[in-house]
């Protein structure tokens, strides 16, 4: 999984710290909160309504979800913002009801689903959608029929970030040639954030609160995932000590600097930067394979994009 250039690089404990032994303060800075979206609000508002929580200046969330819908809402703080770049493109997966408009027996729907609505499927992005009105295709994983009561099913589905459940149902309704329309959704993920590590806008509430007047910590260190944490789906490497001052004032990642590289890196791919405490120093372009970052001696091996790391958390080692 791992190519390693620099057996026995050390790290310097003088400098620098864990994800895990940040502060309240340090975390509330630069991490990401699995909400469970409740419905009614848009995902704006409850992005709003962790940003006043937390009293930050910024919070973003990554992968709208409508104001009907419920579940995962991965929503970053402050620093952590930064990371949307690679947090906004993930997968994910519901759990819904849809009622068809004329009664279907279940396996011709299976049938039907199996056969047109798995896989790559063209869509056409719903009247009130934020993106262009023009055919795009979108991978189903998987379209599952749960259970079905009368004209009502149950259904999962996991699929590419982007597709449009209500859309889905729809068109298959047209296929069935008896309409459908969804009543009910919930996303139980987005990534690898998962509804059951998902937490209500009252208990991330009451954590920041017993954390401020309680100076109880452990509730809300369980609420609030380090951004290194966050993105364990993009590819990693590695750097020295001795690199990162000048990849936190905007230099790139050269290959002398390099300990670890994840195998399987491509070019122009989203490469995440880490310290050899796991601290995320910044996300970059690859500019080469893992093998030729690995085999090469000399070059630029990932241009930096975003700095999450401190330009004075690691001293200077170059004039």
């Amino acid at each position: 999984m791992w190519y390693v250039k620099v057996e026995d690089e050390e790290t310097d404990p003088r400098y620098g710290k864990p994800p895990e032994e940040r502060t309240i303060e340090e975390l509330i800075k630069s991490s990401v909160v699995n909400v469970d979206k409740p419905k009614g609000p848009t995902s704006h508002q409850v992005t709003a309504w962790v940003k006043d929580i937390f009293k930050v200046k910024k919070a973003g969330h990554a992968g709208t979800l409508d104001p009907k819908v419920t579940g995962v809402l991965p929503v970053a703080l402050e620093n952590a913002t930064k990371a949307m770049m690679v947090l906004m493109g993930l997968d994910k997966e519901y759990v819904g009801v849809m009622h068809l408009h004329k009664d279907v027996d279940i396996e011709t729907l299976r049938k039907v689903i199996a056969e047109k609505f798995v896989g790559k499927i063209k869509q056409i992005p719903p009247v009130k959608s934020a993106v262009a009105r023009r055919p795009r295709v979108r991978t189903v994983y998987f379209f599952d029929v749960l259970e079905k009561e009368g004209k009502d099913v149950l259904f999962r589905v996991g699929c590419e970030a982007g597709t449009y459940i209500r859309k889905l149902v729809h068109d298959l309704g047209v296929v069935l040639g008896v309409g459908a329309h969804m009543t009910e959704l919930r996303r139980v993920r987005a990534g690898h954030f998962k509804e059951q590590y998902s937490h209500s806008l009252v208990e991330i509430r009451d954590a920041y609160e017993f954390w401020k007047e309680e100076g109880e910590e452990k509730y809300l260190r369980k609420i609030l995932i380090p951004v290194e944490y966050a993105i364990l789906h993009v590819k990693r490497v590695f750097v020295k000590d001795a690199a990162i001052s000048a990849i936190a004032h905007g230099a790139p990642v050269y290959v002398p600097g390099l300990v670890r590289i994840q195998k399987g890196i491509q070019k122009g791919e989203k490469v995440a930067i880490y310290s050899l405490k796991n601290e995320l120093v910044a996300i970059g372009i690859a500019n080469m394979t893992s093998e030729e970052m690995f085999e090469k001696k000399h070059g630029i091996a990932v241009r930096v994009d975003r700095v999450f790391i401190g330009k004075d958390v690691y001293p200077k080692s170059w004039k």
